[in-house]
């Protein structure tokens, strides 16, 4: 069977007014991923990302460690949604704070999540329900056209929504477990599967060989 392994981005500048760029850890973390692959002898014959700056970013940190990979297919079908949006319609705030609480910044992002792929969220003309589904057939056609391709070993580099919504739909997962598999996708985490025109199958979710090191402390993280 062929194999995707589909990578989170590595940390962004989460509660900056840019948060869609890597932190200088986020650059390490994606450069000690690149290693992990160079040194399991793991080359891809397929390379996708999403278009966003995090992801263009991660996958240029892993090739600084790994080498030559066959050119990026830019896909926007693998960006995230509009986090910002949805929480704007969930509070009935004009502008969504930066910096503060983030333990508070997830619960509330948590609830909305949930409200708005259950179709529970007044979206005020943002992300209604309808953009839901939109999101949902936009990142199940990423995936069609990756095991239509004929590739036998993919990298894909994304987001957690993406990621979560994919992994959900392979195990048959209500769209409410999109929301708690999200949250806790880590940054540079990867999640494997193996597949043919049959059948996908799950062999591994949001692991970080790469970063669970003793001499790498406290370089885990979610945002």
């Amino acid at each position: 069977m062929a194999e995707l392994w589909l990578v989170r981005h590595a940390q962004a500048a989460f509660g900056t007014e840019n948060y869609d760029r890597l932190t200088e850890l986020g650059w390490r973390q994606s450069r000690w991923l690149g290693e992990h692959f160079a040194e399991r002898g793991i080359a891809f014959d397929r390379v996708a990302r999403g278009t966003l700056r995090r992801h263009e970013e991660t996958l240029a940190g892993i090739c600084e460690a790994l080498g030559p990979v066959p050119a990026a297919e830019p896909d926007a079908g693998l960006n995230e949604y509009d986090a910002e949006s949805l929480l704007r319609a969930h509070t009935g705030l004009a502008e969504v704070r930066r910096g503060g609480d983030r333990r508070e910044h997830f619960r509330v992002l948590r609830e909305a999540l949930y409200a708005w792929t259950e179709g529970a969220l007044d979206a005020r003309g943002t992300e209604p329900y309808e953009a839901f589904v939109a999101f949902r057939r936009r990142v199940m056609t990423a995936l069609a056209e990756v095991r239509s391709s004929g590739a036998r070993r993919v990298l894909m580099v994304s987001s957690g929504g993406p990621i979560s919504l994919i992994l959900a739909e392979v195990l048959g997962m209500p769209m409410r477990g999109v929301v708690d598999l999200n949250l806790r996708t880590r940054n540079t985490g990867v999640t494997e599967f193996h597949f043919n025109e049959r059948a996908i199958h799950c062999v591994g979710f949001n692991a970080v060989p790469h970063l669970d090191r003793p001499d790498r402390p406290d370089v885990v993280t979610y945002s």
